[in-house]
C-alpha cells in the first residue's frame, strides 16, 4: 500500500464535546503535512447533537412489523432494529417507508440490494446506535447522519490546514459522507485505505484515522 494508517484513540465523545477541540487535542501533535484526517461520522453526528433517545421514541405497530422483514446483521445495524425503523418512519413518513419496503421486496427478486435506503432517502442508511455491545451508552440512543458534512470538512481544512473526510465505516461496508474540496477526486484512494476498517468494530475507541503517504 502507498499509504499507512494511524488510528487515533480519544476519550468517549459526547454531545458536550467540540470538534475543533478534539482535533487540537488529538490530531495536531501527530499529523504531518499532506495527511488526510478521517473522522468517524458517529462522533461528528454526536457533537452536532444529531441524537434521538430511546425514551423519547414511541414505538408503533408499523415499525415493529416492517422491521421483521429487514436484513439482520451481527452488528446491530439496519432498520431490522424496530427502534431504527421507527426513527426512519419519523424522518421520512410512513407512506415513503412503505414504498421503500415494496420496492426493496421487488428488487430482491432480481438480486438488487440497498433499494430500501435509496428510495427512503433522508440519510436513513446512516442511522446508528440503539446497540450497546461495544459501548453501553449507545443502547439508549440513536445517532442520525451528520449534517452539512462537506462544509464541516472544508471548514476544518481552512482552520487546521489538513485534508478532512467524514466516513461511515464498519465491517459491512465503507461510505464517504463528506470531504474537503481538495479530496473530490480521491474517493477511491480513501476507500481503499479504509477497506479493512482500521478503526475497529468493537470498543477500540479510535474514531479518527490519519492516512499518510509512505515516504
Amino acid at each position: 500500500m502507498q499509504y499507512s494508517r494511524h488510528p487515533i484513540k480519544t476519550h468517549f465523545i459526547t454531545v458536550s464535546d467540540n470538534l475543533n477541540s478534539i482535533i487540537s487535542k488529538y490530531v495536531l501533535l501527530i499529523a504531518e503535512k499532506n495527511d488526510i484526517i478521517i473522522l468517524c461520522e458517529k462522533i461528528v453526528s454526536i457533537i452536532q447533537n444529531r441524537v434521538v433517545y430511546k425514551r423519547d421514541i414511541k414505538l408503533g405497530f408499523w415499525a415493529k412489523f416492517l422491521s421483521k422483514f429487514a436484513k439482520k446483521t451481527p452488528y446491530g445495524f439496519s432498520v431490522g432494529n424496530p427502534l431504527k425503523m421507527q426513527v426512519a418512519i419519523n424522518l421520512a413518513g410512513l407512506p415513503r417507508i412503505l414504498l421503500a419496503c415494496f420496492c426493496s421486496s421487488i428488487a430482491k427478486i432480481f438480486g438488487v440490494s440497498g433499494t430500501f435506503y435509496r428510495v427512503a432517502g433522508h440519510q436513513i442508511s446512516q442511522i446508528d446506535g440503539f446497540y450497546g455491545k461495544a459501548f453501553p451508552q449507545y443502547a439508549e440512543m440513536g445517532i442520525l447522519g451528520s449534517k452539512d458534512s462537506d462544509r464541516v470538512c472544508e471548514g476544518l481544512r481552512n482552520k487546521f490546514g489538513f485534508s478532512f473526510v467524514i466516513a461511515d465505516v464498519n465491517d459491512l461496508g465503507r461510505n464517504i459522507i463528506g470531504r474537503s474540496n481538495d479530496l473530490k477526486e480521491k474517493d477511491r484512494l480513501i476507500l481503499e485505505a479504509l477497506k479493512d476498517n482500521p478503526a475497529g468494530q468493537s470498543n477500540q475507541q479510535t474514531p479518527i484515522i490519519i492516512i499518510r503517504k509512505n515516504k
